[in-house]
């Protein structure tokens, strides 16, 4: 896989400390369903929570960090689109989004086969970060790169406190 999409050009910015961002389980709840009728919304199942509930802390969690890009490792890129999925974002999050791991020149079959952590490797291997973090809710196909990956909490995703600490001490290696 991350052979396969090397093979890509570049990314328009490349080579700037990078955090790859999955919002399902960190941004809000994992449990996110989509109908035409509701558009996403958050499982029922699941009670007082709201989609992008936490984007805010984490505007504030890297707001020291302001020289960090944001690329989208969601499957709402993929979804809606990496502009589409990014205006969800507040706007100081918003303009850092670079891009997404998923483009529309690779085939989505194989990527939506891949786990995240490799299709988020092969980004890394294409947009060249001298420095990067993932936040996920998954811990699959990370490999020898788990060291760059904090795993959130999959209902309360980094609100949940050791996630947080753990955040705060991973962002440390943007100073």
């Amino acid at each position: 896989m991350v052979g396969h999409m090397t093979t890509y050009p570049p990314p328009r910015r490349q080579g700037r400390p990078t955090l790859y961002l999955d919002f399902d389980g960190v941004v809000h709840p994992e449990a996110v369903y989509w109908s035409p009728r509701r558009g996403a919304y958050i499982h029922d199942s699941i009670q007082g929570h709201v989609l992008f509930e936490h984007s805010g802390l984490l505007a504030s969690l890297l707001a020291p960090y302001a020289h960090v890009d944001l690329v989208l490792s969601t499957s709402w890129a993929q979804e809606y689109g990496c502009a589409k999925a990014a205006s969800r974002l507040p706007p100081s999050l918003r303009q850092r989004v670079v891009g997404a791991t998923y483009h529309s020149d690779m085939p989505l079959d194989l990527f939506r086969n891949a786990p995240r952590g490799r299709q988020v490797l092969a980004d890394v291997v294409r947009r060249k970060p001298p420095t990067w973090l993932a936040i996920d809710d998954t811990d699959e196909g990370w490999d020898d790169a788990r060291g760059n990956v904090v795993i959130s909490d999959p209902v309360h995703g980094i609100s949940a406190p050791a996630v947080q600490d753990e955040l705060r001490r991973a962002l440390e290696r943007f100073r």
